[in-house]
């Protein structure tokens, strides 16, 4: 199991009149963990995408427990709890200190610069395989 923390501060533009976090904005909340994850594991998303890589998301699930307000320090803590194949699923939990405000899950999948699903590229595979013993 791997497990990463990354702050952010909630920014005005982030929140409806009443300070409130507006709920979409939790998606890139979770994009941020995920790309955070992977660059800690050495795997850099621009790179591949360079290669030819995409990692679209298939599915998305989120559960609001409690509102993020504005200016808030925010923790999103991603986990990814199995080697990826073909699929990588990610979880996450949003957290004011040790207040939990959110749950939720993406699921990506590899493909190719023209939509197809293919194999992850031998670097990650090792990636992974190292990460998974």
């Amino acid at each position: 199991m791997i497990v990463s923390r990354s702050q952010i501060v909630v920014r005005y533009a982030e929140t409806d009149m009443m300070g409130v976090v507006y709920h979409g904005n939790f998606l890139p909340w979770f994009e941020v963990g995920r790309t955070t994850l992977l660059k800690e594991m050495g795997i850099i998303y621009r790179q591949l995408e360079a290669d030819g890589y995409r990692l679209p998301v298939l599915e998305v699930a989120v559960k609001y427990q409690r509102p993020a307000l504005y200016d808030d320090t925010i923790t999103i803590v991603t986990t990814l709890r199995e080697k990826p194949l073909l699929r990588i699923r990610l979880d996450y939990e949003v957290r004011r200190g040790d207040e939990l405000l959110a749950t939720g899950h993406t699921i990506h999948a590899f493909i190719d610069l023209a939509g197809k699903p293919v194999r992850p590229p031998a670097s990650v595979v090792a990636v992974f395989d190292g990460a998974f013993r």
